[in-house]
């Protein structure tokens, strides 16, 4: 005979006079009663809870001081094991986290994985955690897999997506709700049903908006005031209607399958290893998994033993980071704020009930108070005090009274929805909204009625917080928070955790260590301004070169220049610093897994970008830049140099032109600028550079994939670059005939070609005048003249010189051009200057600014330089005949001058010093006035 026959019989005359005699409803009736009976009598306790539930973390406290087990087994990955001591030196909520970045097992590219558990003191599992800790001689055993299995199991977990709650991550609050990052999360008790129908029904008739809702009044509020056995048969009853009402072919149930094989496994190797007693042990874990069926469950099982499979080669960091109610909200899909309410209702049944909640000693609360000595000692004589746990009696049927009679429900709290109308009123006021007094009774009269309506005595937060937004939000929200979060913040809020300083990896603990200097509290998570007077203090340098190297690592926001900014060859005198490190307490403690020092870190991801299979000779430019910015010294800045030269050797496409052409620049200009001489990379890049470029000349000119500017920019390269490389002992001769193997068709490519020919001296400029002629004299070119145009703008940038030339052209264009062909190509001519080559307007502007006059009354009677009628051919001036010593030794000598122009072959008579000056003595004599004028000068 079992407790549970007569609940059991009546539920089977039930089903006979709804169901009408079918089978299906009799055996998952009978199967929920009979899950709950197993469940109670397993020689092991089992606990199950629901993820932060106040009720399931209440009647743990008390479980916890009348049994007071020696080893409690805990749903959590067993790896994090460690992490567990680390919760005093925090803030709550936090998370345990496990990040790897090198993996061995998984697919390539699927990296970095990480996992999180995030911890909040309204939870069960906090407390059992605080009290395995902090009791002498208990042990804390988390008996889940590791978090390499979750990665091993999670296609099958993801095959179909968890519900989202209606506003739970697209309204989620910004950058609080994104503590988490993309990590996958695990919890403890995840009790929502699987079958979307129930869910749907169970919120129709439930007068609920969502599930958050629905789980507070009808579980949380009726088992807050429970014992201990109700809540334990009533939520193990819970557990088995979602496990029993889920949908064929689920494939969530076999991975929870694994994982309670998984658990149960551990839980008896540990009780065989350890030799402890079963009755001095308890078994936390979700609802769901409370009720198994796999043959693996119990001690008693006789099943096989289960093969746990072997964990990949990934090597995985643990720590803590940050987070916050939103934070978990938005990963595990709840409705936002409902994990404020639910610490809300926490913080009220302990004060209503009278219990001591367990924390760890010296853990700071939301108020920054921690927990004393004392405040131990008083706990732990109440522990001594209570009466010793007795021996297990037969479970007594609870179920049948809980669910016969009806919830006792508290009645209306006038004061405290009183309280929560004014304040709310005071709020929105802050926030801009037109609120008063009549706003504030309204509210309080709509949550009466709208509490009425759904069946409720009382009004419950999301009665208030509806209410509130009937009554008070208006078309538009005025500030940056609407009703709905002002109501989140009035009750509760978002509570945000933090790591403290004995928790945080070595690196993050560096970091604060380093910028102690400014006086800042990096722990706030309020922006703070600091300002360095590098030239005043220069024992600040340090802090500064910090925080460069944080802003290249961290995302934006974390710490950003306001004044100074970091530039080869530059050091600035002042910086002004906004830091929000608290802010980013995750991303900061994420570098952490990588390395020991920031520095660290950075070189091996320069290492890796570099090295990586998708990179350009662009990209390792950029890395050695960046190398020589923050950290200095040449040895890295040289590998990646030379990691450079064999990219750009390698590479078959010139797509990465313009940005290789604008590093190489810079890099170059620094090294001339701040070094003696070039580094060796850097020569090496040149020569490869030219002979690449030249090679792949005539076929970028040819391919029609290839555009202008990267043309434009090779030719930049071979131009601008060409007497370095020459120096260098490369040919100048490979560059002519690549120019003259190129054979272009599109109009901007042959400007491009043009604009080269006229750069070797192979097309004089008065040719390239008369081709531009001929192609706006052409009617059938006309058409296609403004891309010959582009093309010459693209050709400043090789050319620099041709700046008179290209400011030609475009006038002419912008004369002669009809305009249907001239306004259709000027928002193309404006967004490509704008968008590819804005470092050329300025040489455009400088060269209109010396071509046209520079004031309006002028223009009428200006004329082109272009359109100007050729002047006279000036006479040559014969060259004076030298005179000196050395024309009159060379004079005297003739025989040498002689043979050296008769075998150059160039023939010329000797002239005469002396009939020079006589010519200039005959001049004098016939204007013998300039004479005079110039000696009554000098006497003066």
């Amino acid at each position: 005979m079992s407790a549970f026959d007569p609940l059991r019989e009546q539920l089977l005359d039930a089903a006979a006079a709804f169901a009408g005699g079918g089978a299906a409803l009799p055996g998952i009736l009978t199967g929920m009663v009979d899950d709950v009976d197993r469940m109670l009598r397993e020689e092991l306790e089992i606990f199950p809870v629901c993820h932060h539930s106040p009720a399931s973390a209440l009647a743990m406290t008390r479980r916890l001081r009348d049994k007071r087990p020696k080893v409690v087994y805990l749903e959590l990955c067993e790896d994090l094991r460690p992490l567990l001591d680390e919760l005093r030196n925090c803030r709550l909520p936090v998370a345990l986290q496990a990040f790897a970045t090198q993996l061995d097992g998984f697919p390539p590219g699927s990296g970095p994985l990480s996992v999180i558990a995030p911890v909040t003191e309204a939870s069960a599992e906090y407390q059992a955690i605080a009290y395995a800790l902090d009791t002498p001689g208990v042990e804390i055993v988390l008996v889940d897999r590791s978090v390499d299995h979750v990665f091993q199991w999670l296609p099958q977990e993801t095959d179909e997506p968890a519900p989202q709650e209606p506003g739970s991550i697209e309204d989620a609050q910004g950058e609080d709700a994104a503590l988490h990052g993309d990590a996958v999360g695990v919890e403890i008790g995840d009790l929502r049903p699987r079958f979307a129908e129930l869910e749907k029904h169970l919120l129709h008739h439930g007068k609920v908006r969502h599930w958050s809702e629905w789980w507070d009044q009808y579980v949380e509020q009726p088992l807050t005031g429970a014992d201990y056995d109700t809540y334990r048969q009533a939520m193990a009853l819970v557990g088995s209607l979602f496990r029993r009402l889920r949908p064929d072919g689920d494939d969530r149930l076999a991975v929870d399958e694994e994982r309670e094989r998984y658990m149960w496994t551990r839980i008896r190797e540990h009780l065989a290893a350890s030799g402890a007693d079963p009755a001095d042990c308890l078994y936390v874990c979700g609802a769901f998994h409370a009720v198994s069926t796999v043959a693996e469950f119990g001690l008693r099982s006789e099943a096989p033993p289960y093969a746990i499979g072997p964990r990949t080669g990934t090597r995985w960091l643990y720590g803590l980071i940050p987070s916050s109610h939103s934070a978990i909200e938005a990963q595990f899909g709840l409705a936002q704020g409902s994990v404020s309410i639910a610490a809300t209702t926490w913080a009220k049944a302990v004060k209503r009930g009278g219990v001591t909640p367990y924390r760890l000693e010296g853990q700071q609360d939301g108020r920054g108070k921690r927990a004393t000595k004392a405040t131990k000692a008083a706990r732990a004589t109440k522990i001594t005090e209570a009466a010793p746990p007795v021996a297990a009696e037969p479970a007594a049927d609870r179920l049948s009274g809980f669910l016969a009679g009806p919830p006792a429900l508290d009645g209306l709290d006038e004061d405290e929805l009183r309280g929560w109308c004014v304040d709310i009123v005071r709020l929105a006021r802050r926030n801009g909204y037109l609120a008063s007094t009549a706003d504030a009774i309204a509210v309080f009269e709509t949550s009466i009625l709208l509490a009425g309506l759904r069946g409720r005595a009382r009004p419950t937060p999301y009665d208030f917080a509806d209410a509130a937004v009937t009554c008070i939000e208006k078309d538009v929200v005025p500030g940056r928070r609407d009703v709905r979060r002002l109501c989140e913040i009035l009750l509760g809020g978002d509570k945000i955790g933090m790591v403290g300083y004995d928790a945080l990896p070595p690196l993050v603990r560096d970091v604060y260590d380093r910028l102690e200097p400014l006086g800042l509290d990096l722990t706030r998570r309020t922006q703070q301004r600091v300002l360095l007077d590098l030239k005043a203090d220069p024992e600040l340098e340090p802090c500064s070169d910090l925080l460069w190297t944080l802003r290249h690592l961290l995302p934006d926001g974390a710490v950003r220049p306001i004044m100074g900014a970091r530039r080869l060859g530059e050091r600035p005198i002042q910086e002004s610093w906004d830091v929000a490190l608290g802010r980013h307490q995750r991303e900061i403690i994420e570098l952490g897994y990588e390395g020991v020092t920031v520095e660290q870190v950075l070189e091996q991801r320069l290492r890796r970008t570099a090295w990586d299979p998708q990179a350009t000779a662009g990209v390792a430019l950029a890395a050695v830049e960046d190398a020589i910015l923050y950290l200095g010294g040449r040895r890295l800045a040289g590998e990646l140099g030379a990691r450079a030269v064999e990219l750009l050797a390698a590479e078959r496409t010139v797509d990465d032109a313009p940005e290789v052409l604008r590093r190489i620049r810079r890099l170059l200009a620094y090294y001339r600028a701040s070094e003696p001489e070039l580094p060796a990379w850097c020569e090496d890049f040149v020569t490869a550079g030219y002979a690449h470029y030249c090679t792949l000349l005539p076929t970028a000119f040819a391919d029609d994939d290839t555009g202008v500017r990267q043309v434009g920019a090779m030719l930049g390269f071979l131009f601008t670059l060409e007497s370095l490389a020459l120096s260098l002992g490369c040919d100048r001769a490979q560059l002519e005939l690549a120019v003259r193997q190129s054979h272009p068709r599109a109009p901007a490519k042959v400007a491009l070609l043009w604009a080269a020919q006229t750069q070797l001296g192979l097309l004089t400029r008065e040719e390239l005048r008369a081709r531009c002629d001929e192609l706006l004299a052409n009617p059938l070119v006309v058409p296609a003249y403004p891309l010959y145009v582009s093309g010459f703008v693209q050709a400043l940038e090789p050319v620099p010189g041709l700046a008179p030339f290209v400011v030609e052209a475009l006038s002419k264009a912008f004369a002669r051009l009809p305009d249907p062909v001239l306004l259709p190509w000027l928002p193309t001519l404006i967004t490509t200057l704008r968008r590819h080559a804005p470092e050329l307007v300025p040489v455009l502007v400088r060269e209109a600014g010396r071509t046209f006059p520079g004031a309006l009354a002028e223009l009428d009677s200006w004329t082109p330089p272009w359109e100007r009628p050729a002047g006279p051919a000036r006479r040559t001036r014969a060259a004076p005949a030298p005179s000196g010593p050395v024309a009159a030794l060379l004079t005297r000598h003739p025989q040498a001058c002689d043979a050296v122009s008769a075998l150059l072959g160039c023939t010329a008579e000797w002239g005469s010093a002396e009939r020079e000056n006589g010519e200039v003595a005959a001049l004098l004599a016939r204007h013998p006035a300039t004479t005079g004028a110039v000696a009554a000068l000098l006497r003066l």
